[in-house]
């Protein structure tokens, strides 16, 4: 599970699904100049998926990994002795990915939808909680404060599937029998062609040789001809919400030519382009927000940071 960052873009997952569902995008980025970085939760750095995702990333130009050092849901090999990534405490969890993101200060996150992307894997879910929850949290100065200076991204995007994709993707990808979960079309504003890097992504997602190897969903996506792999990973789709936390311009535009269905939000806005001011959240309003978006009661499992503020 990663989140890709830039500069820009970024983001949060685990090995190769930084290259399935945003690979394109990073691809775009590093291409046009900007500074990229992919964090990784899962999964320790002396492993052999480790290895594998340093190499996914080189072909990206993504830098090298950020790994987390969490262990997968269902791999505790990936880490001996680390906490699950789904069990780790929400509180700490956040924290480390503020650090993160103070370090990089990205002007666009990267991270899956909340329903974790098209299989709903629980490792996905909970990368999505944890970075809605520190996209806000590295805003605020009063929140941990020991992670280093606040920086607010200026805009979240989460990878998400659209139905009308869901049966072409189901049918060569996802093992028989397992739910699928996509999003009405007409919520997603975000539809990139990445044809332009499309051999760039492939070689990502193959890099990842174990999971080749093991049938995962690299190793069914290598079975396919070309031209069923173009049709299936040319397109990529991202919802965007956009921080209150720091408003300021965007940086020029760099991957639009090749956008084929946008809003205004797009992925790089126009440095020309300025949003207006808005006041900054509370603290109070942060915890309304993001209970909200997680599921999840904010005050309580964050409240040893901040309890201070909301008195």
């Amino acid at each position: 599970m990663s989140v890709e960052y830039a500069e820009s873009a970024g983001g949060v997952r685990a090995p190769y699904d930084e290259s399935l569902s945003a690979g394109g995008v990073l691809a775009c980025h590093a291409a046009a100049g900007a500074r990229t970085a992919v964090v990784t939760a899962t999964w320790s750095k002396d492993t052999h998926r480790a290895k594998e995702l340093a190499q996914a990333l080189h072909i990206l130009g993504a830098g090298e990994p950020r790994l987390l050092g969490f262990a997968d849901a269902r791999a505790p090999q990936s880490a001996p002795g680390a906490a699950r990534w789904v069990e780790a405490p929400l509180d700490e969890a956040v924290g480390h990915l503020v650090a993160r993101i103070r370090e990089l200060c990205p002007d666009i996150v990267v991270t899956p939808d909340a329903y974790g992307g098209l299989t709903g894997h629980p490792d996905h879910v909970h990368t999505h909680r944890v970075t809605v929850l520190a996209v806000q949290a590295a805003g605020l100065e009063q929140l941990y404060p020991e992670a280093g200076s606040p920086w607010a991204p200026g805009t979240l995007y989460l990878a998400t599937h659209p139905h009308s994709a869901a049966r072409s993707l189901g049918l060569r990808l996802v093992r028989k029998g397992r739910t699928m979960y996509t999003v009405p079309d007409e919520e997603i504003p975000a539809t990139v062609d990445v044809r332009p890097w499309l051999d760039q992504k492939l070689r990502t997602v193959m890099a990842h040789r174990s999971e080749v190897e093991r049938g995962a969903l690299p190793g069914r996506l290598a079975l396919l001809t070309p031209a069923t792999q173009e049709d299936l990973m040319a397109t990529e789709w991202y919802c965007a919400k956009t921080s209150a936390a720091r408003q300021r311009p965007r940086p020029s535009s760099l991957c639009n030519r090749r956008m084929t269905s946008w809003d205004s939000a797009t992925l790089l806005r126009s440095s020309s382009t300025q949003v207006p001011a808005r006041r900054d959240p509370t603290a109070h309003q942060w915890v309304t927000d993001h209970t909200a978006e997680c599921g999840v009661d904010a005050r309580r499992v964050l409240c040893p940071r901040w309890a201070a503020t909301l008195e």
